[in-house]
């Protein structure tokens, strides 16, 4: 079955379907600069680098320290990549993947 999140509507469907359309980082980076404010697109940016360090094991004060993020961000972040809809534990496993095989061939 599908994974159908509370929040989708007609809106959001545009958005993720706009979202999929984006080929490279530079699209990436030129969509996210029109879409969102600045603090928005820092606060999506701690939120992974958080998400990262959790799914690495590090501590809430090593997080805390490097991040800047608050241990209740921290909390948040942890509450979604273990119960959460699984977007963190898909995007950072691919990423995992990615650096694997980058790391492979060199």
């Amino acid at each position: 079955m599908a994974f159908v999140p509370n929040w989708k509507e007609d809106n959001s469907e545009l958005l993720v379907k706009a979202i999929l359309q984006l080929e490279d980082e530079e699209d990436v980076y030129r969509f996210l600069d029109d879409l969102c404010t600045i603090t928005e697109i820092k606060s999506m940016a701690q939120r992974m680098h958080v998400a990262k360090m959790l799914y690495e094991e590090a501590t809430y004060n090593v997080i805390a320290s490097e991040t800047g993020a608050s241990t209740a961000t921290i909390s948040r972040v942890n509450r979604c990549l273990n119960y959460g809809a699984e977007g963190y534990q898909r995007v950072l496993k691919k990423l995992e993947k990615q650096k694997k095989e980058s790391d492979h061939e060199k």
